[in-house]
């Protein structure tokens, strides 16, 4: 009898350790809450009125003995909670640093949203973090707008951002005259909400802010439960493609405590403070940082995984018209049939793809060392 157990009890356990085996990070339950967030104190600057002011940059920080750092960069509009996928994925590998940029959540801002948060500013928050985490160094991965600002990130400074991720669109370089959103429109009509933020602010963030749950529901579909065909193509409403629809299925990638999460998280300060990507100072300030510097190449290796289904435009389209990779002489391209939000849609491909590419690319660099 004792024996036949113990037969059965191996079993068992081989089984359980073969399923754990199998087991992927997007398998993996996701709590928002045990993370614990730290706050840097970073300088800022409110051009409206010309005066210099202080915010707080709220951060996970999490296996901060690791030696390589990860800095998780959201878009709009996330969180950085976005990147639980990624985080349960590499947590125990890299030192990981994923904040909530300023507006965003519990980040606080400077005030006027219009012209106080360009690329240039956005990067010295960035500069802050590290600062207050301690590090020297790191990784930069962005999605959505996280993706440009990662790629300006590694252009300003790439004696601190070494290497480069950006997720579903591509570098956008400063390079020539800055083209006017009512032209973008034309070429991508799924722009047009882009001039209601910039044009109707008040009135943008007035439709976001009335109710913030079906704002995010509207917002994070995937190609399984996808947004109305006219969503984003006016150039007067954000959420008016959803009118006539009740209630908005719950986000596809989360459970209900994490949406639950995400709602208290934008309810502490709104979207009011979240649309500087969008306006035209904030546009115009960027570019001419940029443009004025001329330096529009980055040499560290830039990983692009670009989303093939994204509504909003076509990306591989965009990067050939936009000549994004003629800037990148050290890049690996991918590609993956994924709606916008590319690392929450197909976790387990964005991964692995992330994770191949950080090998060789540490591989690379093991092998340059032994050459000096």
């Amino acid at each position: 009898m004792f024996s036949f157990s113990a037969q059965v009890l191996a079993v068992a356990l081989s089984i359980i350790s073969l399923a754990s085996d199998s087991l992927t990070s997007a398998d993996l339950p996701f709590d928002p809450r045990k993370y614990p967030k730290k706050v840097a104190t970073c300088p800022a600057i409110n051009r409206a009125h010309n005066t210099h002011v202080v915010i707080d940059l709220h951060y996970a920080d999490i296996n901060p003995k690791a030696e390589q750092t990860l800095l998780l960069l959201h878009g709009w509009p996330s969180l950085w909670a976005s990147w639980k996928y990624q985080i349960l994925e590499f947590e125990d590998d890299y030192h990981i640093i994923a904040p909530d940029l300023r507006g965003f959540g519990a980040s606080t801002y400077p005030g006027d949203v219009r012209s106080s948060g360009t690329m240039p500013d956005l990067v010295g928050d960035l500069l802050c973090i590290l600062e207050h985490a301690g590090v020297s160094k790191a990784i930069a991965i962005g999605h959505d707008w996280g993706t440009q600002l990662a790629h300006e990130a590694a252009r300003e400074r790439p004696d601190v951002f070494t290497a480069v991720v950006g997720i579903t669109i591509p570098y956008i370089p400063a390079a020539g005259p800055l083209v006017p959103k009512e032209a973008q429109v034309a070429a991508h009509p799924r722009l047009a909400y882009q001039l209601f933020f910039n044009k109707q602010t008040s009135a943008a963030i007035a439709e976001l802010n009335r109710d913030i749950r079906r704002t995010l529901r509207g917002t994070l579909r995937n190609i399984a439960s996808p947004p109305p065909d006219n969503f984003l193509t006016s150039p007067d409403t954000y959420l008016g493609a959803w009118d006539g629809v009740d209630e908005i299925p719950p986000i596809p990638f989360f459970s209900k405590e994490e949406e639950d999460y995400w709602v208290e998280q934008f309810s502490i300060s709104g979207f009011g403070n979240t649309l500087h990507f969008y306006t035209e100072e904030n546009n115009v300030g960027s570019w001419k940082f940029a443009n004025d510097q001329g330096n529009h190449t980055i040499t560290q290796p830039v990983l692009s995984i670009l989303a093939t289904k994204d509504p909003v435009a076509n990306m591989e389209l965009a990067a050939k018209l936009m000549h994004s990779f003629d800037f990148l002489p050290n890049h690996v391209r991918r590609t993956l049939p994924t709606a916008h939000w590319t690392q929450l849609e197909n976790p387990t491909e964005v991964n692995g793809i992330i994770r191949k590419w950080l090998a060789e690319l540490g591989t690379k660099q093991e092998h340059s060392r032994d050459e000096l």
